[in-house]
């Protein structure tokens, strides 16, 4: 089944989605935020419509590792969509994912106007990719 990956942030939802035998991840969309309840609507639908097994969430630790506001913030989302949402829900580590994405898009020579469109639909990819290639216990 498909996986569904997320990249929160304050503005902007980047979606990624795997293949049906979740092996490699792609960008689907970017999503731009309204309120909680229409954010965390809006994606149970998709993840519902595109009949995903799992919603893998980025969690943005600080480099050191710890918690910080941006974690809380997240959390805060991942609550609200466990009630809309029966899809079990999964943290990855998303350090450096955004820096990864800008270098992917940079190196694919996509235009700076254009990179901010993209940018968290593939941070989005990579964090679901980081997932799909951890081994499975």
């Amino acid at each position: 089944m498909k996986k569904l990956g997320l990249d929160i942030g304050t503005a902007r939802i980047g979606i990624a989605t795997s293949d049906s035998l979740g092996i490699i991840a792609s960008p689907h969309s970017v999503y731009k935020r309204k309120f909680l309840k229409a954010d965390v609507g809006y994606i149970a639908d998709l993840a519902k419509s595109l009949e995903c097994d799992a919603i893998i969430v980025g969690k943005p630790l600080k480099l050191n590792g710890t918690s910080g506001q941006s974690v809380e913030f997240v959390e805060e989302f991942v609550n609200a969509l466990k009630q809309l949402t029966q899809v079990p829900i999964e943290f990855q580590d998303e350090r450096l994912s955004t820096v990864s994405a800008e270098r992917v898009l940079i190196e694919g020579n996509v235009r700076r106007e254009k990179r901010k469109d993209l940018i968290d639909s593939v941070a989005a990819t990579i964090i679901l990719q980081n997932y799909l290639d951890k081994p499975k216990k």
